[in-house]
């Protein structure tokens, strides 16, 4: 993760993973999965946007169905100490 993504992260961006299922005209029963992590700006999208747009005009594939998720990277560290260590045998 670059100084730009931190920079989108402060705007508002959040992690976001895409998975695209498509196939291949010439194998239609054969889906295929496409994952993809980029920092996006929620609820529009735009990057992925301008992604799926390039694969639709571009890439031989027909994309079956997108799945987006997302969360916001920018938080404080979370640190736990343990209590009981213990060892086995």
């Amino acid at each position: 993760m670059g100084p730009r993504d931190f920079e989108e992260q402060m705007r508002g961006g959040r992690l976001t993973t895409t998975e695209v299922l498509y196939y291949m005209p010439n194998h239609p029963s054969l889906l295929q999965s496409f994952l993809w992590q980029t920092v996006d700006l929620a609820p529009e999208y735009p990057r992925i946007h301008r992604f799926l747009e390039f694969w639709r005009r571009e890439i031989d594939a027909v994309i079956h169905s997108v799945a987006i998720s997302s969360v916001g990277v920018v938080a404080p560290a979370r640190v736990r100490s343990a209590k009981m260590i213990g060892h086995l045998h």
